[in-house]
């Protein structure tokens, strides 16, 4: 193990163990894309004894992007679906986690993982520079190590949102 993905570890255990400061809160946040999958055939309904039965047979809808904001001290939970996954849509999210905290919250301490997050430099892609310059101050970043997502709380809820709700056939992002 590098010095480095030890530094990683313990900077994230730190962040977990501080005291809740509502001035600085500490979001983990993480992505997950998805397919959009509809029925070809209409699916044989539940029944007493008998789960409900789709065809194996599907129609491709094109595919979103799940992002994930969660801040495990608090509960709080920031889920936007996206239509599709660019360096724009980092800097909507990124803005949308500060106007969902006060903005006079600063800097929000954003635990990240190593495979595509967000980051203050994407703001500069989504606004004008005057704008950005004055978001990117409100994000200290703090990466997980490669090899330890297991300690991404973010991407645990992110299992357990695949697990229970995006493990069946989605065929649009209203649904």
């Amino acid at each position: 193990m590098t010095s480095d993905s030890l530094w990683h570890r313990e900077d994230i255990l730190d962040q977990y163990a501080r005291p809740y400061d509502p001035w600085t809160p500490f979001i983990g946040d993480d992505e997950r894309p998805c397919q959009l999958l509809g029925a070809v055939l209409v699916p044989i309904p539940m029944q007493p004894g008998q789960p409900k039965r789709d065809a194996h047979a599907y129609a491709r809808h094109g595919t979103c992007g799940v992002l994930r904001a969660f801040a495990p001290q608090t509960g709080f939970r920031y889920v936007p679906v996206q239509a599709r996954r660019t360096i724009v849509d980092d800097a909507q999210f990124l803005q949308d986690l500060v106007r969902l905290h006060d903005p006079r919250v600063a800097p929000i301490r954003l635990g990240q993982d190593h495979v595509h997050t967000p980051t203050p430099g994407a703001l500069y892609h989504g606004l004008p520079p005057e704008e950005a310059c004055q978001f990117a101050p409100l994000f200290e970043l703090h990466d997980t190590p490669k090899k330890g997502r297991w300690l991404h709380r973010a991407e645990i809820e992110c299992a357990a949102l695949a697990t229970q709700c995006l493990d069946r056939r989605i065929p649009d992002r209203d649904m």
